[in-house]
């Protein structure tokens, strides 16, 4: 037997990405994120491992140390990709979980798949696991893996943390895979949500549709203690802090203000291009927002960038073509010449640019119409270190529980979200400083290396 490790993070991306350097030789790079910035101390400081698809198609790599971590990538073939990864992933269990803002699509082939990669991945973790290690797994896509581990290996502290949310009974009785994955997630030590409501729903499918019977945060299963809770992960805060104190990244600041044409307002927006996260509603707002006056044009200008992700998949090529004709159609109505009233940006962005663009913005609109957690909500947050700037938030992001101080607003909601934003514009200083002090100082006492401790030690005593 090989090298063991009493931490073992299984998540379905490695940490790092695969960079080609200038002469042609390739490496790996940590990847940019709140769940690398949280474990990376965590798992280095253990010397732990970190299990997880490198992102290529093909022969997995060699184990590798980054950073301190211990990185066991996992390989997937083409048809593994298309049918755990893109299918049941997301286009079946993603869709469901968001509230199915889009249907999802339900193919056996696509549950095949995803059994036989969280196979892969538990019987990867057993063979890394030290006796009596802690095993913490992430995610939807490996929701098999805590009970496929626990028939391996019965020894092992084990732990799920669910970064997206977790739908109600009557979406995820759907689901062909429900006992499946209810089986799976019971197979942890502690299961933890983003929202207290996850896990009422965690438990009352337990009673559902096993038979179980839940005392409060806790369900018995095949003869052990499984605890449930809420953990709403956050942001490394004090990294946001020290780049938005960056003399340099106060400049492009200015810079990015001056090259939008020095507006009175600046909106911003940005996500990845997901359905989920309101992209087409903000721009029917802002249009309407144009077209009625409330809002003028060169006066204030929306970025909006939109990350490009899943574009395989059909829902997200559809949404690109849509957000494309929304936003050309409010540009041809009312920008100007070298003066649009939306400024688009199809791409990632840079850290340092990311802030820079937080700090040139006066009015944060983070508008999903289900999210997890959004921490590009605590992200502008964080930056704010004048204790300016607005921040509209949807209800139904994760955040909006933890910062109750934002703009709140229900995004299906055209006109709310239209009277939210005005609302946000032309708030005056000492109601921005307010509402930004709150929820500042709520962030530098939950951020990110919290979360990953308040999690780690519930696993702890849930096991004892």
């Amino acid at each position: 037997m090989g090298e063991q490790y009493d931490l073992v993070v299984v998540a379905n991306r490695l940490p790092v990405d695969r960079v080609t350097d200038a002469d042609g030789s390739c490496g790996w790079r940590p990847s940019p994120g709140g769940l690398v910035t949280a474990l990376q101390p965590v798992v280095a400081e253990r010397r732990g491992a970190w299990i997880g698809w490198p992102g290529d198609v093909g022969s997995a790599p060699d184990p590798l140390t980054v950073d301190g971590m211990r990185l066991h990538p996992v390989p997937l073939d083409a048809d593994e990709v298309a049918g755990y990864y893109e299918g049941q992933s997301n286009a079946t269990i993603w869709p469901l979980y968001h509230d199915a803002v889009e249907q999802s699509v339900f193919r056996r082939d696509w549950r095949a798949a995803y059994r036989e990669v969280n196979e892969r991945f538990a019987r990867a973790a057993a063979d890394l696991a030290a006796p009596g290690a802690v095993v913490w797994v992430h995610d939807y896509q490996l929701q098999l893996v805590p009970g496929m581990l626990r028939a391996l290996r019965p020894d092992l502290r084990i732990g799920f943390f669910l970064h997206i949310p977790f739908p109600p009974i009557e979406l995820f009785m759907r689901m062909p895979l429900r006992t499946e994955i209810m089986q799976g997630l019971l197979g942890a030590d502690l299961v933890g949500f983003q929202r207290p409501g996850g896990a009422r729903n965690f438990l009352r499918l337990a009673r559902r549709l096993l038979g179980l019977q839940p005392a409060g945060n806790r369900v018995g299963y095949d003869g052990r203690t499984v605890t449930v809770g809420a953990f709403p992960i956050s942001i490394g805060v004090a990294e946001f802090e020290a780049l938005a104190d960056d003399p340099t990244v106060q400049t492009r600041a200015k810079e990015i203000r001056a090259e939008l044409g020095d507006p009175d307002t600046v909106l911003l927006g940005v996500d990845r291009l997901d359905y989920t996260k309101g992209i087409e509603h903000r721009l029917l707002a802002l249009g309407e927002l144009l077209e009625g006056g409330q809002l003028s044009s060169p006066g204030s200008v929306l970025v909006q960038v939109a990350t490009p992700t899943r574009e395989r998949i059909a829902h997200y090529r559809d949404l690109r073509d849509r957000v494309n004709g929304i936003v050309g159609r409010i540009n041809g109505d009312h920008g100007r010449v070298g003066q649009p009233a939306v400024h688009y940006l199809y791409q990632s962005l840079p850290r340092r640019e990311l802030v820079a663009l937080y700090l040139a913005a006066d009015v944060m609109v983070v508008t999903p119409l289900r999210d997890g957690m959004n921490l590009v909500a605590k992200e502008y947050v964080a930056t704010r270190l004048a204790d300016d700037g607005a921040l509209v938030l949807s209800e139904f992001a994760g955040a909006a529980d933890e910062l109750p101080q934002a703009y709140l607003v229900n995004p299906y909601d055209v006109d709310a979200l239209k009277e939210t934003i005005v609302h946000a514009v032309h708030a005056g200083p000492a109601e921005r400083a307010r509402r930004m002090r709150a929820m500042r100082r709520h962030l530098r006492a939950h951020d990110v290396d919290r979360w990953a401790d308040t999690f780690l030690t519930a696993l702890g005593a849930a096991h004892r």
